[in-house]
């Protein structure tokens, strides 16, 4: 990689519209943004798109900033496309000044009755301009019986009659596909502004962009073809493009889309089953790529294993075993003065609470697992499982034997050896009942470790 002191500053923004909470799908661009901006002592901008004013809420926006500052994600500005309206609609007054927004009236089912018709005449599914051809006359006439019409930005892709489109080709070198073309001519003229005078994403993010000096646009690889249009709005309002990057996408296990409507991969609802945000992060940025997924401890880390042409041009499956594995791998090696806080707040504190927890950590998927064996070192096994009659008798001498405190880490060795001598059982015979006596369960924590956490009372309460 570059030395990051030769690479110039960016600019990004992740640009989440305030309708829900994000998912691990739109963490992954929003990781990719971080971490380019990072890489290139940059910017990174949270720009909320809530121009849909009825369905964005301030209680979704908020979540959002903190779902992000829980990822570790600290936005450099924080901008909201609602107070931006009137720069949106200067845009729009130069465009149709321009000739280049015009208004259509067509309903829906129009345009769909349309569509169908090319369709049957093998003619490729594509808006044909048709409210061009409208006379002042025509429009008033149709404004008069009630009609609003949407605006549609006109696409430079012909020469002298926009009804005589030609092959017009755009073309970028993605930040992460590389060379990418798109012919505007196989596309509709986008829709900026709704019947209702609501803008669509595009003019308020074009403007958004040239304004706050965006240099480079990454997000999903469902964009790819929007880019072509973007770029020609871009040059449209007096502007060069910045340059793009598309990543691959997110899916299910079963090869879905992710989408804010099913809470289940949200943010704020992984963090609440007790994923660490590192792990999120790791899964987010690494699947799909040609680097292999692993726990990475920190932003920092993650860092350097970034690289935004990494991806592959698939998409990539998010299984959440898989993340839960890599929250395995770091909760076994997260340091007491980290998860201090957190296991207070599970009741798990005092003098014990440290040593408790370097004992029990390779034992537990998720933080608030500790809980239970906290439980066990303090009240007891909580599901015994069924002793022999033998072992019944077994553990009864083993606990005759027990040796006086004060513990330490030896005396689980004394006590086997002594219990070793007295009954000449030995090896899974000899450790296994004990362990059922003590945990209730067949596994779990080193028993020279957990044995002076219980302590000589507790452990004589546990006689069968």
């Amino acid at each position: 990689m570059t030395e990051l002191e030769d690479i110039r500053p960016a600019t990004v923004r992740f640009a989440p519209s305030p309708t829900g909470r994000i998912h691990i799908g739109n963490a992954r661009t929003a990781l990719f943004n971080w971490l380019f901006a990072k890489q290139h002592h940059g910017e990174f901008i949270l720009r909320f798109d809530d121009t849909d004013l009825a369905r964005s809420k301030t209680e979704h926006a908020e979540a959002i900033l903190a779902d992000l500052q829980w990822l570790g994600i600290a936005p450099d500005t924080v901008a909201w496309q609602s107070k931006r309206f009137d720069a949106y609609a200067g845009a729009a007054e130069r465009l149709k000044a321009a000739g280049l927004l015009y208004p259509c009236f067509e309903s829906g089912e129009e345009l769909e009755r349309r569509r169908k018709l090319r369709l049957a005449r093998r003619l490729p599914p594509i808006y044909g301009r048709e409210a061009l051809k409208l006379s002042a006359e025509e429009r008033q006439a149709l404004e008069a019986e009630g009609r609003k019409p949407h605006w549609r930005f006109l696409l430079p892709n012909y020469a002298d009659s926009p009804f005589e489109t030609r092959r017009t080709e755009v073309h970028w070198d993605d930040v992460v596909r590389g060379p990418q073309t798109v012919d505007l001519a196989s596309m509709s003229d986008p829709v900026l502004i709704r019947e209702d005078g609501t803008y669509l994403y595009t003019l308020p993010s074009v403007v958004d962009d040239i304004e706050m000096a965006v240099s480079h646009i990454i997000r999903g690889d469902d964009h790819v073809t929007n880019t072509g249009a973007q770029i020609a709005l871009f040059r449209a309002l007096g502007s060069e493009a910045p340059a793009f990057g598309h990543h691959n996408l997110l899916t299910s296990v079963t090869g879905e889309g992710l989408s804010k409507r099913s809470n289940a991969l949200s943010i704020g609802s992984l963090r609440d089953d007790g994923y660490e945000p590192m792990a999120i992060n790791s899964l987010a940025v690494l699947i799909g790529t040609s680097e292999s997924v692993a726990a990475m401890a920190s932003m920092e880390a993650l860092l350097e294993h970034f690289k935004p042409d990494f991806a592959s041009k698939s998409a990539a499956k998010f299984d959440p075993a898989e993340l839960t594995n890599l929250n395995r791998a770091l909760v076994h090696e997260l340091a007491y003065e980290t998860v201090s806080d957190r296991l207070s707040e599970l009741g798990i504190a005092g003098d014990a609470a440290e040593a408790f927890w370097l004992t029990v950590r390779k034992n537990v998927d998720f933080v608030k697992e500790a809980v239970r064996w906290w439980t066990i070192v303090e009240q007891g096994p909580d599901s015994a499982e069924t002793l022999e009659d033998e072992d019944i008798d077994f553990v009864r001498e083993a606990f005759s034997l027990l040796p006086p405190e004060p513990w330490d880490g030896e005396t689980w060795s004394t006590w086997t050896a002594a219990v070793k001598a007295a009954t000449g059982r030995k090896g899974r015979a000899l450790f296994m009942p004990l362990r059922v006596a003590l945990t209730g369960l067949r596994s779990g924590p080193e028993l020279a470790d957990l044995l002076p956490l219980i302590g000589r009372a507790r452990t004589l309460d546990r006689q069968p």
